[in-house]
């Protein structure tokens, strides 16, 4: 019988993503079938799945731990911010609808459903289903109509353990104060809890650990130490991505867009010690360097507007002239044209704006999202390149003749004449090791060609045995309960 447990956490960020990583390397290596499950998350860093839709990229990687293809299922409803109000909302991996944050509500029993309807349809195929939380459910203001934390796991029937976070400082408030706003019925369903991201003598908190338990009567899990390794997993959140400066290393800085988007491009090169990644944040220029990566954004006109307020664009410029490099990638190669045109008001009211005019192309958003995983091959190096496209929009021109990519035999992407500004669609092109090494190498750095993704592997089993080492992982298993169609 398939049987499921629930990760939540007291509060945002404290580390949930990485514990069910970790969690599903560890159960899968045990010989269990192991499936992630996420009801909903929130996050413009999104993956395209083997059947056709997308998720949320953490529920991609917990995917990869469980050594399976990352399917719909397993994050069946993904909130994509489009403002500070709104966000375009994805069911079982295709768009629903945008919509206000007061609006959402009125969706969530339809929602709900979908969520139960894809749980169950995974756990089929499962041994052990590992659930993970969004936010808190602390935030007992959201619970009427939650499908996020104790609303699912009620609606499932799923056993819950929580997670502290002691580096944000306060954990035994975070954990006993949840128990105390919780609702009897759903303190009652946590049957135990951790502390996460110990720096220090983990027995030095042996103490604060029987307080908690002594204040909650949920059993004590254990203390994970701070995981060093983590920076090495693709990361979930922009804030996430470590700028790595490295002396005399080739520099790329890549502008951090206000609604920056499938930003995994950026994993494997700043994993490469010959490389520079410097994330700009607003309010600095772009340094001098040799090339700028302009990332995907989930709101191509809006991010370009504010690439202009900073003064970005002017920056740009200067790179150029100097001789240095640029490249685009989905929204980035989209700013890089000569227009974007919003007939249908997809992002805002209708309109086409001037684009940063390094490209002679022009897109224009249309309504059908393109989602597809992709093989091509770099035509400069005739190196192959696998990735995926993930975007609102065609974009033709004079410059999309000298695509320097290959698909089934036509060109894909744009150069300009000199050679040294780019755009393509295709996300997850530098995970391939020959092409990143081929690709920076023509742009006159010494990149190596280390395998990526076994270092990716490599990770997620030390990230097992990091929590076999400091977590009752046999008891939280026993605590799990069976999945009942």
């Amino acid at each position: 019988m398939t049987r499921a447990i629930m990760v939540q956490g007291a509060g945002s960020n404290v580390g949930k993503s990485m514990l069910v990583a970790g969690l599903c390397r560890h159960f899968a290596r045990q010989g269990l079938r192991v499936r992630p499950f996420k009801p909903q998350n929130m996050s413009n860093n999104a993956a395209v799945t083997a059947d056709g839709g997308e998720i949320g990229r953490a529920q991609a990687l917990q995917a990869l731990a469980c050594g399976v293809p990352p399917v719909v299922d397993m994050n069946p409803v993904l909130l994509k911010p489009e403002t500070e109000t709104g966000s375009q909302v994805i069911v079982q991996g295709q768009r629903l609808a945008t919509v206000k944050a007061r609006d959402y509500a009125a969706l969530k029993p339809q929602l709900l459903a979908a969520c139960l309807d894809s749980f169950h349809r995974l756990a089929r195929d499962a041994d052990l289903v590992i659930v993970e939380g969004a936010g808190s459910p602390a935030e007992i203001n959201l619970r009427a109509g939650d499908i996020a934390n104790m609303g699912f796991a009620e609606a499932a029937d799923v056993p819950v353990i929580l997670a502290g976070d002691i580096d944000r400082g306060g954990v035994i408030a975070q954990l006993v104060g949840t128990k105390a706003v919780l609702d009897p019925r759903d303190a009652a369903r946590i049957k135990g809890f951790l502390v996460n991201k110990f720096r220090g003598d983990v027995t030095l908190f042996d103490e604060g650990m029987t307080q908690i338990a002594a204040r909650t009567d949920w059993a004590a899990l254990g203390v994970v130490p701070w995981f060093t390794e983590a920076h090495r997993l693709p990361a979930e959140d922009i804030l996430d991505i470590r700028s790595t400066p490295r002396a005399g290393a080739f520099r790329i800085a890549v502008p951090r867009l206000t609604r920056i988007a499938n930003f995994d491009d950026l994993d494997p090169l700043s994993a490469d010690p010959a490389l520079s990644v410097e994330v700009i944040s607003p309010g600095r220029p772009l340094p001098v360097c040799d090339l700028v990566l302009i990332p995907g954004s989930k709101t191509t006109i809006a991010d370009l507007a504010a690439f202009r307020a900073e003064g970005w664009d002017i920056d740009l410029a200067a790179h150029v002239r100097r001789g240095g490099h640029v490249l685009g990638i989905c929204g980035g190669y989209q700013m890089l044209g000569q227009t974007i045109s919003d007939p249908d008001g997809l992002e805002g009211p209708p309109r086409t704006v001037p684009g940063l005019g390094l490209l002679d192309v022009a897109t224009v958003m249309r309504p059908q999202k393109h989602l597809s995983r992709v093989t091509a091959r770099d035509l400069a190096s005739d190196t192959p390149v696998t990735g995926y496209e993930i975007h609102l929009g065609d974009t033709t021109g004079p410059d999309t003749a000298r695509g320097w990519l290959e698909r089934a035999g036509t060109r894909i992407g744009a150069e300009d004449p000199s050679g040294r500004v780019r755009g393509c669609y295709l996300h997850g092109l530098f995970s391939g090791d020959a092409f990143r090494a081929a690709y920076l190498r023509r742009l006159g750095a010494q990149a190596t060609e280390g395998d990526y993704g076994a270092g990716v592997e490599a990770v997620l089993d030390q990230l097992a045995g990091h929590l076999d080492g400091s977590l009752d992982l046999p008891l939280i298993l026993s605590m799990s309960g069976p999945v009942i169609p």
